[in-house]
């Protein structure tokens, strides 16, 4: 008798502790993992440049005049990124020069640039690799050491390569070297017809919205 009312007793206490066990609560899910935003470069910009430039005037009948120095400006632009990590924009930029030059009559210089270009390039996650072609215009000065000084506004092209490397979601810092050939002007009495061309090289920092 004893035996059994044990039995029975045992079978009562495994009944209400599997009950028991039914009854608890799972546990709580864990903190969700933080997910990292994928950087993309559409959408537009706008940054600081600066740099060095060496412009060559070459004037009609004359020898070439090489007019180099600093330069700093603002740009702007509109990127649009693709899925296949082609991205494709436009930019334009407008910068001050610093290259005033000697000459025999006075001096040369332009004293400001700027460019409407498109963009074409490459990313590599935060970095884009690109090329840029388009449209430039510069002001071209001289400074006779007597008679009134003479400008002129010259338009041509431009082509050039760069990088831009992307530091957060929004911030960016760039490279480029550009040629740019700004065609034909004229001096009138102070230096009559010449052609100019420019290299530059620049870096700068920009900021993605």
């Amino acid at each position: 008798m004893k035996f059994v009312i044990l039995t029975a007793l045992a079978a009562s206490l495994a009944g209400i502790s599997a009950q028991a066990a039914d009854l608890t609560p799972p546990p709580a899910p864990g903190e969700p993992e933080a997910i990292t935003p994928v950087f993309t470069w559409s959408g537009p910009y706008i940054g600081a440049e600066g740099g060095y430039s060496w412009n060559t005037f070459d004037p009609s009948g004359a020898s070439d005049v090489d007019a180099n120095g600093g330069i700093l400006g603002v740009f702007g632009g509109y990127n649009y990124q693709f899925d296949n990590n082609w991205v494709v924009g436009v930019e334009g930029d407008v910068l001050h020069n610093w290259n005033k030059e000697d000459v025999a009559f006075g001096s040369v210089e332009t004293t400001w640039q700027g460019s409407v270009r498109a963009r074409v390039g490459y990313a590599f996650d935060n970095a884009l690799i690109y090329g840029t072609a388009g449209w430039a215009i510069a002001r071209a000065e001289a400074n006779p050491d007597v008679g009134p000084d003479e400008s002129d506004t010259l338009n041509g092209w431009t082509i050039g390569a760069g990088i831009d490397y992307a530091f957060t979601q929004n911030i960016f810092a760039r490279g480029e070297y550009r040629y740019t050939d700004y065609g034909s002007g004229n001096f009138g009495a102070a230096g009559g017809d010449f052609d100019l061309n420019q290299n530059t090289i620049m870096i700068g920092v920009g900021v993605k919205f």
